[in-house]
Parts: C-alpha cells; sequence; structure tokens
C-alpha cells in the first residue's frame, strides 16, 4: 500500500496533472509503480525518459509536431518529478534542469518564435518565457505567475488558450520559483519581480504594453493581486484559487507542501516557515487594486478555505468572483470551464 505522502500527492494533484497535459494514462500507471515517496522522482523521470525518445524518434522522421508533442510530454513529466520531492535535492535540480531542456525543445518544434527573456533581479537573474500569439503585431501582453511548487514548464498549455484568442504571454519564474528558487526565496513583495520583468520588456515594439495584464494560480492568485496593488502598468489582474492569507492556511496544509514552502522561503524550520507564510497576506492592500480583478475559486478546495475567496472579492474595488460549487484548488478538474472564462474575460478587458 503507497505511503502517506504518495497517497497525498496522488489524491491532491491528479486533476492539476491532467489539466496541464499529463495523460491520464500516463498518471495512473506510473503512480501505480509508486510505493514509497523516494521512488516518486525515478517513476515519473522514466516517463519523461520514454517521451523525450519518442520525440527524438519523431525528429529523425521529420515529424515536428509530434515531436514537439511529445517534448512537452516530458517536460512535464520530468517538472511534476521532481515539483514537491526534496529527499535529494541535488537529483531534483538534474531533473529540474531536464524539464527546462525538454521545453525548449518542444518550443523549437511548436512555437519557433518563443523567447527565453533573463531579468536583472537584485544582483542576480529571474528568467521568463515569452510566447507570442502567430501574426500579431503588437499584442497585448498577459503574466502568468506560478504558484508555490509551479513553474514555466508547466504553461505550455495554459499559454495556449490566451495565444489562441490574441494574447502574448509571458510566463514568469519569480522570486522562490523554478530557476529563481536556487537564487532567490519566496517573498510578500512579489511586486518587484513583476516590475523588472515589465522594465526589461518595455522597449520591445512587438509587444503593448499598454496593455498588460496579469493571471496568478494558487499562490500566484496573491501575488497577481498584490503586484496589481503597487504596479500601475497592469490593467487587469485574475487570481485563480489564491489565498487572501495564506498564514491562515498554514494548519491545513499538506506536510509535503508545508516542506517546499520552509525550503523555497528560506525558513529554518516549520515554525518559521509559518512565520513567513504568515507575511503573504492581502489584508490592507486591496483597497489598492482599482483595476478590474476576477477572482476564481472552486468551493471544493482543500488548500484553501472558499472564505477567503469571498472576503478577496469583497475588498476589492472593482472585483468580480466567480465560484465554482464543485471546483478544487484551482478549479483543475473543470479546466474546461474556468480557462476559458478567464481568458475571454482578460482579452476583453486588455481589447
Amino acid at each position: 500500500m503507497a505511503d502517506p505522502r504518495v497517497q497525498a500527492a496522488i489524491e491532491h494533484w491528479m486533476p492539476r496533472f491532467a489539466a496541464q497535459g499529463v495523460d491520464v494514462n500516463d498518471f495512473l500507471r506510473t503512480t501505480a509503480r509508486i510505493e514509497r515517496w523516494d521512488q516518486w522522482l525515478e517513476a515519473w523521470r522514466d516517463l519523461g525518459d520514454m517521451h523525450l525518445e519518442l520525440a527524438r524518434e519523431a525528429e529523425v522522421r521529420g515529424r515536428s509536431r509530434t515531436a514537439g508533442e511529445a517534448y512537452v510530454r516530458a517536460a512535464l513529466s520530468y517538472h511534476f518529478a521532481q515539483f514537491l520531492w526534496l529527499v535529494d535535492l541535488e537529483r531534483r535540480r538534474t531533473v529540474h534542469r531536464q524539464a527546462i531542456e525538454a521545453l525548449y525543445a518542444a518550443h523549437r518544434h511548436l512555437d519557433p518564435k518563443a523567447e527565453r527573456v533573463e531579468i536583472p533581479f537584485e544582483g542576480t537573474f529571474l528568467v521568463g518565457n515569452l510566447r507570442r500569439p502567430p501574426n500579431a503585431v503588437r499584442p497585448p501582453l498577459v503574466l502568468l505567475l506560478p504558484g508555490l511548487d509551479s513553474a514555466k514548464e508547466e504553461f505550455f498549455h495554459w499559454e495556449e488558450v490566451f495565444r489562441v484568442r490574441g494574447l502574448a504571454t509571458f510566463s514568469l519564474d519569480g522570486p522562490g520559483q523554478g530557476e529563481a528558487r536556487e537564487r532567490t526565496v519566496i517573498r510578500p513583495d512579489y511586486e518587484v519581480a513583476v516590475k523588472a520583468a515589465l522594465d526589461a520588456l518595455s522597449d520591445r515594439a512587438d509587444l503593448d504594453l499598454g496593455r498588460v495584464g496579469v493571471v496568478g494560480v494558487s499562490l500566484g492568485g496573491y501575488y497577481a493581486l498584490r503586484s496589481a496593488a503597487f504596479e500601475p502598468r497592469i490593467r487587469a489582474v485574475a487570481a485563480i484559487g489564491g489565498p487572501y492569507d495564506f498564514g491562515a492556511c498554514w494548519p491545513g496544509l499538506p506536510a509535503l507542501t508545508k516542506e517546499v514552502f520552509i525550503l523555497h522561503a528560506g525558513a529554518r524550520d516549520e515554525a518559521e516557515g509559518q512565520r513567513r507564510a504568515a507575511e503573504l497576506t492581502l489584508k490592507g492592500l486591496l483597497h489598492r487594486v482599482c483595476q478590474p480583478a476576477l477572482v476564481v475559486f472552486g468551493k471544493q478546495d482543500r488548500l484553501i478555505p472558499w472564505t477567503q475567496a469571498e472576503q478577496t472579492a469583497a475588498e476589492l474595488p472593482n472585483g468580480t468572483l466567480v465560484m465554482y460549487p464543485e471546483g478544487n484548488h484551482v478549479c483543475n478538474n473543470i479546466p474546461y470551464k474556468y480557462r476559458p472564462l478567464v481568458a475571454d474575460w482578460m482579452n476583453e478587458q486588455l481589447a
């Protein structure tokens, strides 16, 4: 029988894996092999290797689209191999690098104009992936912000939802996230990262930076609203499954989630981790968010109480709340509802 960590990962994250593009059959076969948590990374890495081999075989045959799609699946497999796995941090770093490389291989086949952008940031750098819609001259830009354990390598299909509607996307690994997690830590003032990203893109003639939106998922929902409170270049903001007060959520968080937060917040132990989590609050800030703001939430969310979404929406001067009674965390069990809603709403706000 699977140990509690494996069981918790399966129960909490299967809808998310599927929404981001992991085949459900792959999920079931891979997790069926895992009895102990220390086996998680290798099982998912094996799946990534299999898709990587399919991609390379397709390349040899000149089948570019097939290769690109397989590279996306490889990137997702590698990403989910290591996203919550802290057993061996060096092996975790190695597999994370494989996810990054596989996604850029996918870009070469499926979106050759996609760009990696390195952003100067407080003596180091952040990284984002810029993708533009085909045939657009100066499209609006939507910043896509990950949450606690997500990263830009998870967002290929999420980006497509916006690109097919004529919006450029910039998926950002901010402080404590993705490629930046080795050099930076989670911090409450995420707006500094958004400012740095917009500054880095400010002189581009192929983007309309007079029309910028920001969308955050999970903890990224907090980051998005916080950034909108301080960054005047943001014209519209959407928060999906984000907390109002992350510290208040701490007692109910799964152990794996707490451990990842402690590590990436630079905390020494759980007590300090909880204190750092308490700094991630929107209390006293939302009156500053005068832009149109969309709050999307699932009432079955087991990580963040749905009442926090109601509080967020109530304090926003120009907020709209969409509460799905059947939705789970980030509504990943109903992506066909929330994703087009958010992309259409953002497109209308930036039109």
